[in-house]
């Protein structure tokens, strides 16, 4: 199978490009390397992918790469993901996370290709709500325009479907941590205390710390996406998350057993809250699990230990 990953030299996109090496797939990256590393891909690039350095809001350059070598199945993962930098400039999140995913659409229904699995968030969707763990029932009303538009990208997958019969489905990610991760987006919180306990300094937490937020290992992000290419049936929006609300203590909490520090260790210290920032999230996954087969496998405590060692050897 030849699969094109869009985004694939970010952190969830070159996880996801080395599962599709593994299972023997052609894998074609697109990436305009804004926040994507090339360090990211150097083994696959030596297991013979083909890379193309493209922004997806260029049209013409996005169809050409899809027509050179039509992909089965396209995994769209290039995204905007800077909730602050969205409030800020609102138009230039859109111009990437809304228009960009209509390119990737048209270039896929251009070049014939079988499906597309589109990322958006869970984490950013629903906004407050009385409703934990949120199901996809739950109208979102996001409080970010990066949220706003992850929701509008995801309108027009659905477009795409009813006018040209393009098959898509989207899977709404809680807050995805892990190898390579970089510390943008609200998930990013576990790779800024993760350096911080390995050099030995001090977490900062924003508000009291009782905010709570789904944690979901990057490795089984990556099976959702492969269980989501397999079932061709399957379309609208899945959560994809472990349905457990961890608050920020409890995982400063989980990061010291995972690291095999003191209890009294690693001790936090506190800044004011931040505006706008959700008290609570955390994803109903009945859907996923019913019509993908799809179970988060991995353990906080597990999964950060292994994020501890991928940071520790990329720093030694």
């Amino acid at each position: 199978m030849r699969a094109l990953v869009t985004g694939g030299a970010g952190f969830i996109g070159s996880n996801l490009v080395d599962a599709l090496l593994d299972r023997g797939d052609d894998v074609v990256v697109v990436d305009d390397l804004s926040t994507g590393r090339l360090e990211n891909l150097e083994a696959a690039r030596e297991r013979g992918i083909q890379f193309h350095e493209v922004d997806i809001r260029d049209a013409d350059r996005l169809r050409e790469v899809f027509a050179a070598g039509p992909p089965d199945i396209v995994f769209h993962l290039a995204a905007q993901i800077d909730v602050r930098k969205s409030i800020e400039n609102p138009a230039w999140d859109a111009g990437i996370n809304v228009a960009g995913t209509i390119n990737v659409l048209e270039a896929a229904r251009h070049a014939g290709v079988g499906r597309v699995v589109n990322t958006s968030t869970g984490g950013a969707m629903y906004g407050e709500t009385e409703t934990i763990p949120t199901p996809e029932t739950v109208e979102p009303r996001p409080m970010s325009p990066y949220g706003q538009s992850k929701f509008c990208a995801e309108r027009y997958c659905g477009w795409s479907s009813r006018l040209y019969g393009l098959s898509t489905v989207t899977l709404r990610y809680g807050n995805v941590y892990g190898p390579r991760q970089d510390p943008l987006g609200e998930a990013g919180v576990i790779a800024i205390f993760s350096g911080k306990l390995l050099q030995g300094g001090r977490p900062r937490i924003f508000g009291d710390g009782r905010q709570t937020r789904d944690y979901i290992y990057v490795g089984d992000v990556v099976r959702a996406n492969l269980d989501a290419a397999a079932h061709p049936e399957a379309h609208g929006e899945y959560n994809i998350g472990t349905g457990a609300e961890v608050s920020v203590l409890e995982l400063v909490g989980a990061l010291r057993e995972a690291g095999g520090v003191d209890a009294d260790a690693f001790e936090p210290e506190f800044a004011p809250a931040r505006t706008g920032e959700l008290q609570r999230s955390a994803l109903d996954v009945s859907r996923a699990r019913a019509e993908l087969g799809f179970t988060a496998q991995t353990g906080l405590v597990e999964g950060l230990r292994k994020t501890l060692d991928a940071v520790a050897a990329e720093a030694a």
